[in-house]
């Protein structure tokens, strides 16, 4: 997916959850919007250099947006806007091993429960597959992790997956890794323990994990390969 035109900054700090204050390389500083409902634990501090998106649109009333960070090893990703697109493109290129024999990508499905998930894939011959998509910044140790803060909407879409997969479906939770750190995902216990505890229990109910590294380039977001899932009790 390729990125909007980026100007450099450097990050001097992220208040009210949505704002952030950014000194540009000309030295102006300005606000910016900060799409992130995470608690972006390790993925900004003051001065770190940044990257950010222009909107000339008068109706917003925040003229830029927050794209991403270097913590030291590369861009991190804080626009979890961004996230959703960079897997539609993978998986429409077939690019996601185990979910590349579908044909056809539908977005924002509502399932029978009335709630909506991310994808739903499907091809004649194979089983209707429900994916939802979660964008992980954590970094614990040697593994990114999810989520970054009590998640009760992230329980309840593991439960909405176990449940279509009690219905027939292939239902898979697949997590965008979005920083380049860490060789392995795994639930963060030490955030969410309900959250951890409910992930292996619908493993063992059968939906199905995916970890996919999002690899940031000079002027987008692509994915990567599949890093190593770690489901055993920390």
């Amino acid at each position: 997916m390729k990125l909007p035109p980026l100007a450099k900054g450097r990050i001097l700090r992220r208040y009210k959850r949505f704002l952030a204050d950014v000194e540009l390389e000309n030295g102006d500083q300005v606000v910016a919007h900060v799409p992130n409902t995470g608690r972006m634990t390790g993925c900004w501090a003051p001065g770190a250099p940044v990257q950010l998106s222009h909107s000339s649109n008068p109706r917003r009333k925040l003229a830029w947006t927050l794209e991403r960070v270097d913590m030291g090893q590369g861009w991190v990703g804080v626009n979890t806007q961004r996230t959703n697109p960079v897997v539609a493109e993978a998986l429409e290129a077939h690019a996601v091993p185990g979910l590349d024999v579908y044909g056809s990508i539908l977005r924002e499905v509502k399932t029978g429960q009335g709630s909506r998930l991310d994808f739903l894939l499907q091809q004649e011959g194979f089983p209707d597959a429900w994916v939802e998509v979660k964008n992980v910044t954590l970094l614990v140790a040697d593994c990114l992790a999810f989520p970054d803060a009590l998640s009760e909407r992230g329980r309840r879409h593991l439960q909405e997956l176990a449940a279509l997969c009690q219905q027939g479906y292939r239902a898979v939770i697949l997590y965008a890794l979005n920083r380049p750190e860490g060789h392995c995902f795994r639930p963060a216990d030490e955030v969410d323990a309900k959250y951890g505890r409910l992930l292996r229990q619908v493993v063992d109910q059968g939906v199905e994990v995916l970890a996919l590294r999002l690899v940031h380039t000079q002027n987008g977001i692509i994915a990567g390969d599949l890093v190593d899932i770690d489901l055993s009790y920390y």
